[in-house]
C-alpha cells in the first residue's frame, strides 16, 4: 500500500518533468493554447508551396524572351540563307562573263582585219597592205599593254627556267652566243608580272 508521501513526490516529479510532445502533457497544452488563441494551425499542401505572382511573371517575362530570340535566329537563318544563295549566282555570273570587257575590246581590232583581209583581194599595192597589217599588230599590242599583257625578252638574252622553256639546243652561230638563247619558236607572256605562258627557245651550245 503506497504512502501519501510517495504519492505526493510522484506527482511533483511529473510536474517537474519536461514535455516530449506527447502523452497528457501536450493535449493539456494544445487546449490551452486553443483557449488563449495561440494554436498554430499548420497547413500542409503535400510539400510543395505554390508560387508566388512574382514567380509567375517571372516565367512569363523568360517565356516571352526565348520566343523573341526564336524568332530573330530564324529571320536570321533565313536571311544569311538568302545571301548565300544571291552570292553564289553572282559568282557563277561573274566566272561566266569575266572576260567580257576583253573581248568588247578586242572587237575593234577583229574588224580591222576583216578588213585588212578584204582589202588584200582588191589590193595590188603590197606595201599598203604591210602597212596596214602593221598598224593592226601595233594597235593589238597596245591593247594588250594596257591589261598589264607583256612579251618576254628573249632573243639573244640568258636562259631562264622562270622565263623560258627550252625546246632543243643548236650550234651557237656565234661564240658570244653559247648558252643563250638563238631562236624564239613561240613568244611567252607576263600578264602583271606573272608568266601565263613560258618562251619556248632554242638555245646555241
Amino acid at each position: 500500500m503506497a504512502k501519501k508521501g510517495d504519492t505526493n513526490e510522484q506527482e511533483a516529479a511529473k510536474k517537474a518533468a519536461p514535455h516530449d510532445g506527447t502523452g497528457p502533457g501536450k493535449e493539456n497544452r494544445d487546449e490551452q493554447e486553443a483557449k488563449d488563441g495561440t494554436k498554430q494551425i499548420e497547413v500542409k499542401d503535400g510539400g510543395r508551396s505554390k508560387p508566388s505572382e512574382k514567380s509567375k511573371s517571372e516565367v512569363r517575362k523568360l517565356k516571352s524572351e526565348l520566343q523573341g530570340l526564336q524568332d530573330r535566329y530564324l529571320r536570321l537563318s533565313a536571311e544569311f540563307d538568302n545571301y548565300r544563295k544571291r552570292t553564289m549566282k553572282e559568282k557563277i555570273e561573274m566566272t561566266k562573263f569575266a572576260g567580257e570587257a576583253i573581248f568588247v575590246k578586242m572587237l575593234p581590232i577583229l574588224d580591222d582585219l576583216d578588213r585588212a583581209i578584204g582589202h588584200i583581194q582588191e589590193a595590188s599595192d603590197l606595201d599598203a597592205i604591210k602597212q596596214g597589217m602593221i598598224l593592226i599588230n601595233n594597235k593589238f599590242k597596245e591593247y594588250l599593254d594596257n591589261q598589264g599583257i607583256s612579251e618576254i625578252e628573249a632573243l639573244h638574252k640568258e636562259f631562264d627556267t622562270d622565263l623560258h622553256e627550252a625546246v632543243t639546243k643548236i650550234p651557237a652561230p656565234e661564240e658570244k652566243l653559247k648558252g643563250k638563247i638563238v631562236d624564239v619558236v613561240e613568244k611567252g607572256y607576263l600578264l602583271n608580272e606573272k608568266v601565263i605562258r613560258f618562251a619556248k627557245v632554242v638555245i646555241g651550245e
